[in-house]
Order: C-alpha cells, then sequence, then structure tokens
C-alpha cells in the first residue's frame, strides 16, 4: 500500500486537515467550471496533490471523476491540454477581461488583472494538446 503523509506517527488532525484542503480545492474547482475569471485545472491539480496526502480512494474518485479526470491525467502524463479546454478556458478569461475592463477603474489594479489573465492564456496555449506519438503513458 502507498505510503502517504498521514501513515505512522502522524496525527489525525493532520489527515483531517489534507480532506479539508482537498475538499475545498474541489469546492473551488466547481466554481472555477462555473465563473468566468476563476480557474478550474489549479484547483483539481491542487486537490488531486493533496489527496493523494492521505486519501488514496479520494484521489482515484478525482481521476474516474467526469469533468475533472481525464484533464487531470493528461496534465500528469505530461502537461497536456485539451483544446476543448483550451478554448473554454479561453471563453472564460475573455469573459472575464471584458467584465474586469467595465468595472475596474483604478489602473494599477486593471493593469495587474490583465496581466494576470494573459500570463494564463499563455499558459494554456503554450501547452501540448496531446502526448507526443510514442511517449509513455505514466498512468497508474
Amino acid at each position: 500500500m502507498e505510503k502517504t503523509d498521514c501513515d505512522g506517527g502522524r496525527s489525525r488532525r493532520l489527515r483531517w486537515l489534507w480532506l479539508a484542503l482537498t475538499w475545498l480545492a474541489i469546492l473551488l474547482a466547481l466554481l472555477g467550471a462555473l465563473l468566468p475569471g476563476l480557474p478550474t485545472t489549479v484547483f483539481v491539480l491542487l486537490a488531486a496533490w493533496s489527496a493523494s496526502r492521505c486519501s488514496p480512494r479520494l484521489r482515484h474518485w478525482l481521476e474516474t471523476h467526469p469533468l475533472f479526470g481525464e484533464r487531470l491525467l493528461n496534465w500528469e502524463r505530461g502537461g497536456v491540454i485539451d483544446r476543448k479546454s483550451k478554448l473554454t478556458a479561453s471563453a472564460g478569461m475573455l469573459l472575464a477581461l471584458v467584465m474586469v475592463l467595465l468595472m475596474v477603474r483604478e489602473p494599477w489594479l486593471l493593469a495587474l488583472i490583465v496581466s494576470a489573465i494573459g500570463v494564463g492564456a499563455l499558459v494554456v496555449w503554450s501547452r501540448p494538446e496531446q502526448l507526443p506519438e510514442g511517449s509513455i503513458d505514466r498512468r497508474r
């Protein structure tokens, strides 16, 4: 069985903290799937990482989840973001950008938010859309 940070002499409190972080990240990921400007993938990755610390069953649930599973495994196999996810993320970022441009009046805050959206778009579009031919599938 896989050893986690909560095996052995670690306290139950540590396990509960990891589980709380996992569920908070899952909640934020679900909100990110609905709200423009709030990322989904980052929170799914955080949830998977924290779940792997103390709950292999919860980690497995994330890997097999209809909304998150394929994207999570694609990322872990090579930082892959499929075209549909890129387009969805871009639409959300564009909507968030329009909302920010209409609502934010402080130039420094506007510049900060627009820069963050720009960096997010660059990261998303710089990732491969599929694994290269002949690459090894490191799925468990």
